[in-house]
């Protein structure tokens, strides 16, 4: 669904974005991360066709956002950081507003406005003026204005930046349904812990280019697991069982962690084998690798690299 190639943007003195390539596939939800100043926002605003880059090709929904920029507006929502309301406006006009100006009209876009503010819990503001709503409903009604076209592409750079929990919440599940109708985002944040929620892929960015690009949705079958267990008492029989069948082993009294590459059978038949040796296995978990953790070994590495 997008698709980038050596993308190279300049700031005078600076190399924004320095040969950025990558693929993402239709109804994906991609973390965009990375430290501040690391070409996030200079991504998003050329893939929505507002910033031209010096160089590279871009191609979002199969349109040439470079050739054909217009064409690719039409398929392509895009809510900044530092969004604008006009606050005088009634929320029923911003959404108007925001349907005409991307060619939508009668009866087809009072529908519409019917249906994005209803998807983002604002139905009961319609009536009430932009400027009088709180934080997070104004959030809401700057992702209505994103989608009242149904774009197939939805970028977000710091979406929940200034939401309560239950907002943040509230978006978390809005993502999610956004993507199970097809929807492709790709959602620029600080907040981790967030993103984890409902992304399925991550795009970290350092210096201007891409650190690494990550599936999060693998199957578990796929990728090396964390396991950690515990015993009742210490047991010389434990390092015995383990040390031919996973990796990276460490024991500390009656604790064990290790590495384990198999599918979901082969880590049953693990934990029946240590019991049948007589280990008595009081604690048996899979340490599920954060967002944050893949994050901070991605960049990490690319120090390393640097």
């Amino acid at each position: 669904m997008i698709r980038t190639s050596e993308l190279v943007y300049e700031y005078p003195g600076q190399r924004a974005l320095d040969r950025v390539s990558f693929t993402l596939a239709p109804a994906s939800i991609t973390a965009l991360v990375g430290p501040n100043g690391a070409g996030k926002t200079t991504l998003l605003r050329c893939l929505a066709a507002l910033d031209e880059p010096f160089s590279g090709e871009i191609e979002v929904a199969g349109i040439d956002v470079l050739r054909q920029p217009r064409d690719a507006h039409r398929h392509i929502g895009y809510l900044p950081d530092h969004f604008g309301l006009y606050a005088e406006l009634s929320v029923r006009r911003c959404l108007l507003y925001a349907g005409r100006a991307r060619g939508l009209g009668g009866a087809s876009l009072e529908a519409r406005i019917g249906e994005v503010a209803t998807q983002l819990e604002i139905g009961s503001k319609l009536d009430d003026k932009a400027g009088s709503l709180s934080r997070g409903q104004r959030q809401r009604l700057a992702i209505a204005q994103s989608i009242i076209h149904r774009p197939r592409v939805l970028l977000l750079d710091e979406p929940a930046s200034g939401l309560d929990p239950e907002s943040r919440a509230a978006l978390s599940g809005l993502m999610r349904r956004l993507a199970a109708d097809g929807m492709t985002l790709v959602v620029s944040s600080h907040i981790l812990a967030e993103l984890e929620e409902y992304c399925t892929g991550m795009l970290v960015m350092q210096g201007g280019r891409i650190a690494e690009h990550r599936v999060l949705d693998q199957p578990a079958e796929t990728t090396m697991r964390s396991v950690r267990l515990r015993v009742v008492q210490t047991s010389e029989v434990l390092a015995a069982a383990l040390a031919d069948v996973v990796s990276e082993l460490q024991i500390d009294g009656t604790q064990a962690r290790f590495s384990f590459s198999g599918d979901d059978t082969a880590l049953a038949a693990l934990l029946a084998g240590l019991i049948g040796h007589g280990v008595a296995v009081c604690e048996f978990t899979i340490e599920q690798t954060t967002l944050q953790d893949a994050y901070l070994l991605a960049v990490e590495a690319g120090r390393a690299r640097a």
